[in-house]
């Protein structure tokens, strides 16, 4: 079908991050204006990720994360909303927006770049208690929450409270949580110099993963390396472990320890964005088998989805929300959902829509992994580099500095990467912020003590 668009073609791509920013932006580069693009995302930004660790350390200014859409992709048009339903049967998308209107979006080619959410348990306590680490307002939000509580330790008198209040625990150990303890705990002991009325072993930094392992991406040596390098810090790294309850900030785990907290950053996991496995929002097949798989989109090599009568020939997925085959690791393999899949792969799709548009034949995506980096602090870090048959096994400065090289020149805009290594230079010359501010989620309140001692008068 052709739409009304001018009777261009009529690309929508759902999510407008890393799957759904580069596939506009490459669809553009490649086709112009011979295609008319929409990008629906509840935000007017994409989050660089990866960089997320570093914003929840104070190491990088929130906003200098933040790619913003409409200012990206000239051209193309950004509708702010949630997807509530998805009718390939009709070639049309229904759309919530902000302001409560909902809109029926019809297409001739639709991207699934959907993303992931995160996965919960049902724990006492969690849903109430927790916070997330996908989003820049969360890692901003945990970065405030730790220096606030330094803080308020710092001046308390009730050691009981203090306990609490520095005590910090994170579940989770892949390489977003592992990321995210190693980076806070570097900021926490960075700023403890600031604040004389307390020690070091005061902190309480406790990190809880069901696995034997973490950061599962690496090898064993470097997994054995982590994991002393955490515990010679003072981190609490509890494997085989479990949270059994979180309820009023008190955390019960499976080894039998119980503890007050402050602070409880979960991470153990995520799954596909929830409108993907529920018949009545979504007619788009799906990996139904329980396992890592469960919930994603099921797609050929080519990134078409594909349904038990065959491919979707105008319908795309990729990034965390496909079952994408990793062509590169073998058969019945499928590629990791990370940032460096996520971008290549949207690389290939946009192609892949572009040969469909003119009418040539689509290729498969193929993709040999470049290798992984985790930074773990100011100067810290682990990672392995593939350089063709060999692998190279770094740690230390120079994987510290590789990984923020990296996502450096992954970042998009130069704007954003020019103000990002500002403020790594800021960083080295005045170092790290240690400011919190946790009166930034309820930005009324002085305004309205202020109003409501003003009626006492």
């Amino acid at each position: 079908m052709t739409n009304t668009l001018g009777g261009k073609p009529h690309v929508l791509i759902l999510g407008g991050g890393s799957v759904g920013m580069t596939t506009a932006s490459e669809l553009r580069k490649t086709l112009g204006a011979e295609v008319a693009i929409t990008v629906v995302d509840p935000r007017p930004y994409m989050t660089y990720a990866p960089f997320l660790p570093e914003v929840g350390a104070g190491s990088i200014e929130p906003r200098n994360v933040l790619a913003p859409l409409r200012k990206i992709l000239t051209g193309a048009k950004v509708v702010t909303g949630s997807v509530s339903a998805i009718r390939s049967a009709e070639h049309t998308v229904v759309v919530d927006t902000e302001e409560g209107e909902q809109l029926e979006i019809s297409y001739d080619y639709l991207v699934v770049g959907l993303g992931a959410v995160p996965r919960l348990l049902p724990i006492p306590g969690l849903a109430e208690n927790a916070i997330g680490f996908k989003q820049v307002e969360e890692a901003t939000a945990v970065r405030d929450r730790i220096l606030a509580n330094l803080a308020e330790a710092a001046t308390t008198k009730d050691p009981k409270l203090r306990k609490r209040l520095l005590t910090f625990t994170f579940i989770g150990g892949g390489f977003a949580g592992g990321e995210a303890v190693s980076e806070a705990e570097d900021m926490v002991r960075d700023a403890l110099r600031y604040y004389p009325d307390l020690h070091a072993s005061d902190i309480r930094f406790v990190l809880v993963d069901g696995a034997p392992f973490i950061f599962p991406e690496l090898t064993e040596d470097q997994r054995a390396y982590v994991l002393n390098q955490l515990r010679e810090r003072g981190i609490e790294v509890k494997l085989e472990t479990f949270l059994n309850s979180a309820e009023n900030g008190v955390i019960k785990t499976s080894d039998g320890d119980e503890f007050e907290t402050d602070l409880l950053v979960w991470n153990a996991g995520v799954k596909p964005n929830p409108v993907l496995f529920d018949e009545e929002t979504s007619d788009l097949p799906i990996v139904t088998e329980r396992g890592p798989l469960m919930g994603k989109v099921q797609v050929l090599p080519d990134l078409r989805v594909n349904g038990e009568d065959g491919p979707f020939d105008d319908v795309f997925a990729a990034g965390d929300c496909a079952a994408v085959p990793d062509l590169a690791s073998g058969e019945g393999k499928f590629c990791p959902p990370n940032a460096q899949h996520a971008v290549r792969q949207a690389k290939r799709l946009a192609d892949n829509i572009a040969r469909s548009v003119q009418g040539r034949p689509l290729v498969d995506y193929y993709h040999k992994n470049l290798g992984v980096f985790a930074t773990l602090g100011m100067y810290k870090g682990v990672g392995r580099l593939m350089l063709g048959e060999k692998e190279l096994d770094i740690r230390g400065l120079p994987a510290w500095a590789m990984a923020r090289s990296y996502h450096l020149y992954a970042m998009p805009t130069i704007g954003r990467k020019v103000s990002v290594a500002a403020g790594w230079v800021g960083n080295l010359v005045s170092r790290r912020d240690i400011i919190g501010i946790p009166q930034a989620e309820t930005p009324r309140a002085a305004f309205e003590l202020a109003a409501s001692s003003g009626k006492k008068k």
